[in-house]
């Protein structure tokens, strides 16, 4: 198959430190290259990929400060592909609500996948394209009321090769939070839990400029470096071994989490989750059995005393059979495939033809 993916520009595919939605890109553009197809990747142009690289811009937006209009470089980014739809059996949006309105104006079908949240504005134009295929990156994610197309739900993967395992946590003991320092991630019940059980803990992420005021003031002040400290932005590596040298990962959010990389990443360095039943939690984490879930601070505490009972190996061997990289690949191949012969069936063509293409 000829297929574009479509990155976000703010930051690099794939992201030196934080970025969620760009590491999976990252991870699904190159399998698909190694499997066969045609790939051209729509990104940062310091981006890295095996694919054929198109950008509109040299580096990922975050890192420009003179960059003050973001949408500017996404609406150039997102004409270029368009432009070029015809070169593609198939285009792959990653970048939310602003491909869809593009999306109507070629014959090439676009299937989106959402790694967002809905919202009372963004939902209007999500509804105005709701017969476009959606990917959903959990169940929880979706929102029937919209009526969106779901073509299915593809659970994000990662490269377990590339993610040592622990079979022990260090000694002495701590806690890990890894992510945006941000309100809905909450850095600050992190804190509190750790306060609360007497563990040490251990935060690494980026502060984004929306939550600076929140760093200040609610994250900060209670860093000293010794009970709670903060290690800024991580290295893929440095992730690796904060994870996997801690006793338990917390994932204390207070929003509908779409789906939760870091809970996956932890699972794979051997490290249990404790976290709010939230959004896609409860599909990611085998309650009592690769982590616990935990609806109040109380409940963290207590589970902190419970976590000899998790096996390290059967939370690496949960993301190992259940998100992988062979597994995400897996899912989005099946998805174009039924994208272009349903394509195909309403034009008319044989499957002899659709199986030529799709397998080309």
């Amino acid at each position: 198959m000829r297929i574009a993916q479509i990155a976000p520009l703010w930051e690099r595919v794939p992201p030196p430190a934080y970025g969620g939605v760009e590491l999976v890109v990252s991870l699904l553009t190159d399998e698909l290259v190694r499997r066969g197809h045609e790939v051209t990747l729509f990104a940062s142009g310091d981006s890295i990929t095996l694919a054929k690289l198109e950008s509109v811009y040299p580096q990922a937006l975050r890192l420009d400060s003179n960059v003050k209009e973001y949408n500017v470089y996404e609406t150039l980014q997102l004409s270029r592909t368009y432009q070029l739809a015809g070169e593609f059996d198939i285009i792959h949006s990653h970048v939310g609500y602003p491909a869809i309105t593009y999306a109507d104006l070629v014959t090439t079908p676009t299937v989106h996948t959402l790694h967002g949240i809905f919202t009372p504005d963004n939902e209007k134009v999500f509804i105005a394209g709701c017969k476009q295929p959606f990917v959903s990156i959990s169940n929880a994610q979706r929102e029937p009321r919209l009526g969106l197309n779901y073509a299915a739900t593809v659970y994000n993967g990662i490269d377990t090769n590339k993610h040592r395992f622990y079979p022990q946590p260090q000694d002495p003991p701590y806690l890990a939070f890894l992510g945006r320092i941000s309100p809905e991630k909450g850095t600050h019940i992190a804190i509190e839990i750790a306060k609360r059980s007497g563990m040490p803990l251990k935060m690494a992420g980026k502060v984004d400029r929306v939550d600076v005021d929140y760093f200040e003031t609610q994250i900060k002040p209670h860093i000293d470096g010794k009970q709670i400290e903060f290690l800024g932005e991580a290295s893929h590596s440095e992730k690796n071994a904060l994870l996997g040298g801690a006793l338990a990962m917390l994932f204390p959010i207070t929003w509908r989490e779409p789906f939760g990389l870091v809970m996956i990443e932890s699972m794979a360095a051997g490290t249990p989750v404790l976290a709010k039943p939230l959004g896609s939690v409860p599909e990611v984490i085998m309650d009592g059995k690769t982590g616990f879930l935990c609806n109040d601070i109380d409940d963290f505490v207590n589970a902190i005393a419970r976590l000899e009972k998790i096996d390290r190996y059967a939370c690496r061997t949960h993301v190992e059979e259940n998100f992988s990289v062979k597994s995400m690949a897996d899912g989005y191949e099946a998805v174009y495939q039924q994208i272009l012969a349903e394509k195909f069936a309403r034009n008319g063509h044989s499957r002899t033809v659709t199986s030529q293409i799709i397998n080309g």
